[in-house]
């Protein structure tokens, strides 16, 4: 997917504030999960939610405002109740690479209690996706 980076996303500097590479990440593992037929919301209303446990980023290069970043993300494992997305982010036109990193996500219950992955959200994330990334 690709961001376009606003004033709004820089420091003092015109640089990309480090922690807006998070969110960037969670807008593609969302993007992610839609184009694998998943949304968010239909899994909450299932009962299916997920906490970030941990995350990683490496800063590369610097990200500036006007700047149009491609975030490349794929599904690197899973565990009974976890997942852990990797993350490349580029900017569009050089292709120069910005940030790398994963996350890993645990499922949980809508008490916050660990459980299993559904089996039907496994397929789902390993079969193909429905539309290019």
């Amino acid at each position: 997917m690709d961001v376009r980076i606003y004033y709004e996303d820089t420091d003092c500097g015109g640089v990309v504030y480090y922690a807006n590479y998070l969110k960037y990440f969670e807008r593609a593992r969302t993007d992610y999960l839609e184009q694998h037929g998943l949304t968010v919301a239909d899994l909450m209303k299932e009962g299916t939610l997920f906490l970030v446990v941990h995350a990683e980023l490496d800063y590369r290069s610097p990200a500036r405002y006007g700047d149009t970043l491609t975030i490349e993300t794929k599904l690197s494992g899973s565990g009974k109740a976890s997942l852990t997305f990797s993350h490349v982010i580029r900017e569009r036109t050089s292709n120069r690479v910005i940030v790398e990193g994963s996350a890993t996500l645990v499922a949980v219950d809508p008490e916050g209690k660990v459980k299993r992955l559904p089996p039907a959200l496994i397929r789902a994330l390993h079969a193909p996706a429905k539309r290019a990334h």
